[in-house]
């Protein structure tokens, strides 16, 4: 049914054409063709746009993960040199032999390290505010953008091709274009007839 729909679009938006062209108004088909040029343009800075978020979210992943093992590490070790400064300084204290600067030393020391471990926290609070607001904005756009074309797209191809998926209301459709072998306003066209205009 909704394929008959399709055809029946199509046979009045022919009709429409060849009334426009029957009338010899070039200057309406002329906007209309600059329209869809203009909506293919928009369509691949998008498609830019997205693609370059999804790497960059990649990218911050990557980075945030590395940076949280890291400092864990880094946290660990840095426990680890606490503790047995803690406890050497037990020790000393409790044996009454360690002199003043040997003292104010270990102080000095585990002053260090108390500041060294603060820092790592705030360093850890400011990744987890990347993970838990960065990364989840860009991916909100990414969704919003698929929620209005309902094309899942794949970002591994060659620059020339566009390629991914339309889910429409009642079947999915491959896409696969080659760009450089097509006007850019049939590939806008094909494009845009994915994307329905009922909201």
């Amino acid at each position: 049914m909704a394929q008959s729909h399709k055809f029946q679009d199509m046979e009045e938006m022919g009709e429409g054409l060849v009334a426009f062209i029957n009338s010899s108004l070039l200057e309406p088909l002329r906007q209309v063709k600059d329209e869809h040029l203009a909506l293919f343009d928009k369509h691949l800075e998008t498609k830019d746009i997205v693609t370059q978020i999804a790497q960059d979210v990649t990218q911050i992943e990557e980075r945030a993960g590395q940076m949280l093992v890291d400092m864990e590490e880094e946290k660990t070790s840095r426990e680890r040199e606490l503790d047995s400064l803690e406890e050497q300084l037990r020790q000393a204290t409790a044996k009454s032999q360690m002199s003043d600067s040997e003292l104010q030393f270990l102080q000095r020391e585990l002053e260090s390290l108390r500041h060294t471990e603060h820092e790592l926290q705030t360093l850890q609070s400011e990744v987890d505010e990347d993970t838990t607001v960065v990364i989840p904005s860009a991916i909100y756009v990414a969704q919003l953008y698929h929620h209005i074309t309902k094309i899942k797209w794949e970002y591994d191809t060659p620059p020339n091709v566009l390629k991914g998926v339309h889910y429409g209301a009642d079947l999915a459709t491959p896409i696969n274009i080659d760009t450089s072998t097509r006007s850019r306003s049939d590939v806008s066209d094909q494009l845009w007839g994915f994307v329905s205009t009922e909201w």
